[in-house]
C-alpha cells in the first residue's frame, strides 16, 4: 500500500509519464490468456463481453457473483468500486476482475478546456499533460479506463460533438488523439495511474448528415481512408488499448456491424490486438436503423463484424447463446472478443491488483493540476482581432465594466462531458480579473444578460450606463456548455439570445470594447466581430479559464492559439473546411457579391464560379489562424532541392522574426498541395507545425523534415503511395498566408 502511494505522489509531483512496468505480467500474457479461456463456461465467457452501468448494488453484485458482467460504467465511489470488485475477485467461479470505466473526457475534477480548445493550443505537449492529469484523478476513484479521445474529423459547426473533437484536419487531430493516449495511459497500462484510453466514434461518425448527431454519412472508401481513419491509425500506433464503434451508418452499415473496417482495417491491416466496444447501446440501436431485426440479430451481426464488449444493451448476453447453438455465431468469434477483454485485463495488471488505493496525498484539484489546467487554457484562447493596440490593458485603465452572460458562469465555462465536474472550484473571469488585478482597477460588473439564451432586454441599458463610465469594456457572450455536445446539434450558429443585441449597444458607447466568446464550437460572430475593438475565443476554457483570460487581458500572457477548424461567416457556409477539392471553376478574389449586382443583371453576367453570391467564397477566419500582442515575419523560404525522391527527405527553412514590442509565441505552420494527383488532391494539407517563441527583436532559422513517404495518399488505384509530380509547399502563420515554394518529386 505505501509503495503505491509513494509512486502516485511521485507521479503527481511530476505529472510525469514514467512509471513502474511489470516486464512479467506482459511476458506471458497470451498463455495466461489461453488458459483462463480453458476454464471458462459459455456463459462466463459471454458475461466477460456484458458492460452495464448498475444503479442498485445488490442487483449488480449478484451478476457479477455469477460472472456476468465483465465492466462498469459510472461508479466513482473507491469504496464502492473495491466492494463489486471485492464481489467479483473473492466470490464468483473464476475470479476475473471488473474494468471499470467513466467518461472522463476533458478531465476528472480539474477540468481542462473541451478538446477543440485544447486542439487550438497547437501543443500536444499541453493535451497529454492534460490526459494525465485526468488519469491521475480518476484512477485514485478506482476510474481504469475513459471513452476519450474522440478523433472524428469534424467539420460542420452545427453538430455538437464538435467540440468534443480536435477540429477538421487529419494531421492535427493524429498528434492531438495520440498526445491523448499517451497521457490517459502512460508509459504502461499495469500502472495504477493508468486509464485505459478508447479511440472514438469508428469511423465517421464527424460526417453527419446536416450536422444532426447519430445522423447517416456517407463517406466513401478512397475519403474514409485519406480522412477520416488516419487520426484512428495514429492513436493505435500510438498504443491505443480499446476502439469503440460509432452510431452512425455509413453507406447504410452501422458502424457497430461494419466488418470492413472492425475487421479488415482495424484488425487485419493494423494489426491491432486491443478491445472493441460498442458505443452506448449503438448494438440495440441497430434495429432502429432498419438494418437489425431484433436483439439477437443485433449481436450476432455485431459479434460477427468483430465487436468485443457490448455497452449496456445487453443483447450480447441475452442473444449469443443461443446464437451459438444454431452456428450463427462460431466459438472461434466469441473466444476471440472474450481473448481480446482478457487481454487487457492482463496487461492493466487487474489480476495483481484489483482494488484501488486511496492516495496517502489528495490528487484532485493538486496544485500542479491547476497549474497545469491554467496553462492550457492560456495557450487555448485565440486573439482574432486587436484594432489600435486594444489589448493588453495598460497601467492607464481605471475603471473596466466586465458584463456578459459568459463572465460569472461557472458551471456554463466548464463545458461538455463534465460529469464530475465541481463548478464551486471554477474561476470564473470576473472572478480572476477581480482577485487578481482589482488592486489596480476598479472592475465594475453587470451582467446584461442572466444566460446564453436570454431575450430580455431589461439587463442590457444598465450595462450601457455602467460602460458609460469606464474606460473600457469586456463582454463575454458564447454560449451554455448544454448547447454543445452529445445530441446538441445547431442549425443556426448566431450568438443565441438578445447577445448581439448586448454587443451592439456597448460599442455604440464608444468605448474600447473587447469580446470575448465561450462556446462548444465555432459561432457565426462576424457581426460582432466587426461591433468589437478586439476579439477573444475561448473554446469553453475550464476550472481555470478565468485566471487565463485575466492574464491575456493584462498582458502577463501573450495568446498564442490558432483556430483548430475554419470559421463561417454564416451558418449556411457549413460544412466549411480549409483542405477542400478544388472545382473546375474556383472562386476568384474580386467575385461580385449580392450587394454589388445590378439590378436587371443577366443570368451570366455574375456568378460561374465556386462561391455563395451572400457570403462569398472565404470564411471569417481559416484554419490556423490567430494573432498575437507581437507581430511575426517571415522571410526567406528555402527547401533542401527542387527535386525529389521517394525515399528522400525535405527539408524546409524559413527566417522567422518577432517584429514587435513583445515576447511572443508563434505556431509555424507548413502546408502541402499536390498540384496533379490521380485524383483531385485538397488545396493545401497540413503536414507539420512547431511552437516557437521568441523574445522582441529577435530572430530564428525554423526548420523542418517532412519525409517524402508522408506525401502518399489512396489514389486512383485504391494504392496508398506517392504519386510523382509537381507540388507546393507553403510555410507560414495559418492556412491562407504564407511564404511558397515549388518542388517536384520524381520516380528513381
Amino acid at each position: 500500500m505505501k509503495a503505491r502511494n509513494l509512486m502516485f505522489c511521485a507521479a503527481l509531483a511530476t505529472l510525469s509519464l514514467a512509471s513502474c512496468t511489470n516486464k512479467e505480467i506482459y511476458k506471458d500474457v497470451e498463455a495466461r490468456v489461453d488458459s483462463l479461456l480453458s476454464k471458462m463456461t459459455l456463459d462466463e465467457k459471454l458475461g466477460q463481453m456484458n458492460q452495464l452501468s448498475p444503479w442498485n448494488f445488490d442487483e449488480l453484485a449478484e451478476k457479477v457473483r455469477k460472472g456476468e458482467v465483465g465492466s462498469i460504467l459510472n461508479y466513482t465511489d473507491p469504496e464502492l468500486v473495491n466492494k463489486i470488485q471485492k464481489v467479483a475477485v473473492e466470490e464468483s467461479r473464476l475470479g476475473i476482475p471488473l474494468i471499470v470505466a467513466r467518461d472522463v473526457i476533458h478531465g476528472y475534477k480539474t477540468i481542462f478546456p473541451i478538446p477543440l480548445g485544447q486542439a487550438a493550443t497547437f501543443n500536444p505537449e499541453i493535451v497529454e499533460r492534460g490526459a494525465r492529469v485526468a488519469a491521475l484523478e480518476a484512477t485514485s476513484d478506482g476510474i481504469r479506463w475513459t471513452f476519450a479521445p474522440m478523433i472524428d474529423i469534424s467539420r460542420d459547426a452545427r453538430w455538437g460533438r464538435i467540440a468534443e473533437s480536435c477540429g477538421e484536419d487529419p494531421y492535427l487531430t493524429s498528434v492531438m488523439g495520440a498526445a491523448m493516449v499517451k497521457g490517459f495511459q502512460g508509459d504502461s497500462l499495469d500502472n495504477p495511474t493508468s486509464m485505459v484510453a478508447c479511440a472514438k466514434h469508428f469511423v465517421a461518425y464527424g460526417a453527419a448528415e446536416g450536422g444532426q448527431d447519430y445522423n447517416s454519412t456517407f463517406v466513401p472508401e478512397r475519403t474514409l481512408r485519406n480522412v477520416y481513419l488516419p487520426p484512428f491509425k495514429a492513436a493505435a500506433e500510438a498504443g491505443c488499448a480499446t476502439f469503440m464503434t460509432s452510431f452512425n451508418d455509413n453507406d447504410g452499415v452501422p458502424g457497430t456491424a461494419n466488418r470492413f473496417v472492425l475487421k479488415d482495417i482495424l484488425r487485419d491491416e493494423w494489426k491491432f490486438d486491443g478491445m472493441v466496444v460498442t458505443d452506448w447501446n449503438s448494438a440495440g440501436e441497430m434495429i432502429s436503423h432498419g438494418f437489425c431485426t431484433d436483439g439477437k440479430d443485433a449481436a450476432e451481426k455485431s459479434v460477427n463484424a468483430g465487436v468485443d464488449m457490448d455497452m449496456v444493451s445487453e443483447t450480447f448476453i441475452k442473444n449469443l447463446k443461443l446464437s451459438v447453438d444454431e452456428g450463427k455465431v462460431s466459438m472461434q468469434a466469441i473466444d476471440n472478443a472474450v481473448r481480446n477483454i482478457l487481454r487487457l485485463k492482463f496487461r492493466m495488471g487487474l489480476f495483481e491488483h484489483p482494488y484501488v488505493d486511496v492516495p496517502s496525498v489528495p490528487v484532485k484539484y493538486a496544485e500542479t493540476h491547476l497549474q497545469a489546467a491554467k496553462e492550457a487554457a492560456e495557450q487555448s484562447v485565440i486573439l482574432m482581432k486587436n484594432d489600435s493596440r486594444t489589448l493588453p490593458f495598460t497601467d492607464k485603465m481605471r475603471t473596466l465594466l466586465v458584463t456578459g452572460p459568459m463572465a460569472d458562469a461557472p458551471y456554463e465555462q466548464l463545458g461538455t462531458w463534465i460529469f464530475d465536474g465541481e463548478q464551486e472550484h471554477t474561476q470564473t473571469p470576473l472572478k480572476a480579473i477581480k482577485e487578481m488585478y482589482g488592486d489596480k482597477v476598479n472592475v465594475v460588473y453587470e451582467p446584461g444578460l442572466g444566460y446564453s439564451r436570454d431575450k430580455s432586454l431589461n439587463g442590457i441599458a444598465k450595462a450601457v450606463n455602467a460602460a458609460r463610465r469606464a474606460d473600457a469594456v469586456v463582454v463575454l457572450v458564447g454560449e451554455e456548455a448544454v448547447l454543445s455536445g452529445e445530441g446538441h446539434s445547431l442549425a443556426n450558429l448566431e450568438l443565441q439570445g438578445a447577445q448581439r443585441q448586448l454587443v451592439k449597444a456597448l460599442a455604440a458607447t464608444g468605448k474600447p470594447l473587447v469580446t470575448i466568446v465561450m462556446a462548444g464550437r465555432p459561432l457565426v460572430i462576424a457581426e460582432e466581430a466587426e461591433a468589437s475593438d478586439a476579439l477573444l475565443y475561448s473554446f469553453h476554457p475550464g476550472t481555470m479559464g478565468g485566471p487565463a483570460i485575466a492574464d491575456i487581458l493584462f498582458g502577463k500572457v501573450n495568446p498564442s492559439a490558432k483556430t483548430p477548424l475554419t470559421f463561417p461567416r454564416m451558418s449556411g457556409q457549413v460544412p466549411v473546411y480549409y483542405a477542400h477539392n478544388n472545382t473546375g471553376r474556383p472562386a476568384k478574389p474580386d467575385e461580385m457579391l449580392i450587394d454589388d449586382i445590378p439590378v436587371g443583371a443577366g443570368q451570366t453576367s455574375v456568378g460561374g464560379r465556386s462561391f455563395y453570391l451572400d457570403a462569398g467564397a472565404k470564411p471569417l477566419y481559416p484554419f490556423g489562424y490567430g494573432l498575437s500582442y507581437t507581430s511575426f515575419e517571415y522571410s526567406d523560404l528555402k527547401l533542401s532541392s527542387d527535386t525529389f525522391g521517394p525515399e528522400d527527405e525535405i527539408t524546409a527553412t524559413v527566417e522567422l522574426r518577432n517584429a514587435g514590442r513583445y515576447d511572443g509565441t508563434e505556431v509555424v505552420q507548413l502546408y502541402v498541395q499536390d498540384k496533379v494527383g490521380s485524383v483531385t488532391r485538397p488545396v493545401k494539407e497540413l503536414k507539420a507545425f512547431r511552437r516557437i517563441f521568441l523574445k522582441a527583436g529577435e530572430s530564428t532559422a525554423v526548420s523542418f523534415t517532412l519525409p517524402v513517404s508522408e506525401l502518399a495518399f489512396w489514389g486512383y488505384d485504391m494504392r496508398y503511395k506517392v504519386e510523382p509530380g509537381d507540388f507546393k509547399l507553403w510555410v507560414g502563420t495559418n492556412s491562407a498566408e504564407g511564404l511558397s515554394a515549388d518542388f517536384a518529386v520524381s520516380v528513381r
